[in-house]
């Protein structure tokens, strides 16, 4: 599975990963965006013109499903952003464990959790962005879909090649179903060796419905 995952990373700037929360996880996670003692912050995209829509950031300790997400899917991860990292010629390299990366993260006074709830109703998106927060980024990060009771909403990916037209990605998901993808850069191979392009994703506007969403981000904020 995971060379299977490492290939289309490599291929794409993202990979399908099935089955990460189950039907009764993902209702507990949307019905949990009502209880504000959960939160460390919300954020109403409309006001800082990310889009329109809201979200709310997750206080520590993290709800122990999201804290597992983090902890497993971190390892599986690392090889890929090791191995991009060196052939972008950035000498960081990310520690094997979620534990000692985080440490390395709260050091550098990034010490604010990132995994956040996304709520979308009708006629609302999210523009193309980055989850950067801070110095010490790791270099992917993953979506989990909580809902599917409505239409349009689709997750979009766009990659920006130099000297090339942007390419677009609209990615299918399916509720307990996620995507892992490039946070910021990533390598692709040229006729002269790798070069770098840049990634941003975002939410398509909503027909109708609800949609609510899991981001899972490895790197705490400043």
């Amino acid at each position: 599975m995971n060379g299977d995952l490492e290939t289309s990373l490599d291929r794409e700037g993202w990979a399908p990963l099935g089955g990460l929360l189950s039907e009764a996880e993902c209702r507990a996670l949307v019905a949990s965006y009502d209880d504000d003692a959960q939160f460390r912050s919300k954020v109403v995209m409309a006001r800082h013109g990310f889009g329109r829509g809201e979200y709310k950031y997750f206080a520590y300790p993290l709800p122990a499903r999201i804290a597992k997400l983090r902890e497993t899917l971190y390892p599986r991860l690392v090889p890929v952003a090791n191995r991009w990292n060196a052939q972008l010629g950035n000498e960081t390299r990310f520690p094997p464990a979620h534990g000692e990366f985080l440490k390395r993260c709260h050091d550098a006074g990034q010490t604010r959790p990132t995994p956040l709830l996304l709520k979308y109703g009708t006629g609302d998106y999210n523009c193309l962005h980055q989850d950067l927060y801070g110095a010490h980024v790791f270099s992917l990060q993953a979506t989990v879909l909580l809902s599917g009771d409505f239409t349009g909403g689709e997750f979009v990916l766009t990659e920006q090649r130099p000297r090339m037209q942007s390419r677009v990605a609209v990615v299918p998901l399916s509720p307990g179903s996620g995507v892992v993808f490039a946070v910021n850069h990533r390598p692709v191979e040229g006729k002269r060796g790798p070069y770098r392009v840049t990634m941003r994703h975002g939410v398509s506007p909503l027909r109708c419905g609800t949609r609510h969403t899991l981001g899972i981000i490895f790197h705490d904020a400043g």
